[in-house]
């Protein structure tokens, strides 16, 4: 088993599973633009030295993970064996990263193709040009992680299922979960209208930030995180990172990124929230799907004043 030379574009906000605790869904793709799912991942828990950021090029040994019929996915043959190998930087106006994430990997500008090849579980990851951007949304999602799932993970904590070592249990905290589920709406080339729900860790970070900055106002706070979005990016070339699954009333898309209008997908951690701009670059979006593994089940909350309700896209 070869080692494999990784480039991390997409890194969600953190979930939990029952059976692996807190995850972080990663994924990338290969030197030759073919796309990689890193499940699970457990990133928190991983050594400092093996935590890598988006856009950071990893080697590691990958194992075909076929409890899962998307192709695409693999585990890490040891989770402690995540060797840096290089950053994709910035220069001449982004070139290596427009260079591999939009020639060497196939552009869709059409929903349908994506979801027919999930469908024949021949892809769930691709890279999706939106022709239009049609409104940033949000809407109210439970406060607490899910109460099964975290005794569940305390569970396999006690019988030392998650890491062999011990030391992260003295410091590991759990990432506050989401108050609100963010929602691009958008139409593709085919005027296929659609929503796709934010998972991206810099997202949720970027929320945080900006409550933290409005003295914990939150009305404040999602109109900060909807300026960036909505009035910033759209100033950009944007591109989606999509992963459908298979669709029932909504299309289910899980990973996007932006590409600036000179330059693809910014790259860096959290960001802070200033009173004038946020100050955020990097993927822009992520939708999860209660098809994704990796992903927690979406569902409905009621609108709240100064909430925009997150309406469901009508299939044609």
């Amino acid at each position: 088993m070869g080692r494999e030379k990784v480039l991390i574009t997409v890194k969600t906000y953190p979930t939990l599973s029952r059976k692996h605790g807190e995850l972080v869904c990663t994924a990338g793709v290969r030197e030759d633009g073919s796309w990689v799912r890193l499940y699970p991942i457990p990133f928190r828990l991983l050594d400092y030295k093996d935590r890598y950021q988006k856009f950071d090029w990893i080697e590691t040994r990958l194992v075909r993970n076929t409890k899962d019929p998307r192709p695409e996915t693999f585990h890490l043959a040891d989770t402690a064996d995540i060797q840096p190998a290089g950053h994709l930087d910035t220069a001449d106006n982004w070139r290596e990263r427009r260079d591999l994430m939009l020639k060497k990997t196939k552009v869709f500008d059409r929903l349908e193709p994506l979801i027919a090849a999930a469908h024949a579980n021949q892809l769930s990851l691709a890279v999706f040009k939106p022709a239009k951007i049609l409104d940033f949304v949000w809407e109210a999602d439970d406060r607490e992680w899910d109460q099964s799932k975290l005794d569940a993970m305390r569970s396999n904590a006690d019988q030392a299922e998650l890491f062999a070592g011990d030391t992260w249990r003295q410091t590991f905290k759990l990432m506050p979960k989401l108050p609100f589920k963010f929602s691009y709406r958008f139409e593709d080339a085919a005027g296929k209208q659609s929503e796709m729900q934010v998972l991206d860790w810099e997202t949720g970070q970027l929320f945080w930030n900006c409550r933290r900055a409005a003295d914990g106002n939150e009305r404040m706070a999602l109109a900060k995180v909807r300026e960036k979005y909505m009035d910033q990016f759209l100033k950009t070339d944007l591109h989606f990172f999509p992963a459908p699954a298979l669709p029932t009333a909504r299309i289910p898309l899980n990973y996007a990124g932006e590409i600036q209008r000179h330059s693809l997908l910014g790259g860096g951690g959290p960001r802070r929230c200033r009173s004038a701009h946020v100050a955020r670059r990097g993927i822009a979006a992520t939708r999860r799907s209660r098809h994704q593994r990796c992903a927690g089940e979406p569902g409905i909350a009621p609108a709240r004043p100064g909430v925009r309700r997150n309406h469901r896209a009508r299939q044609p």
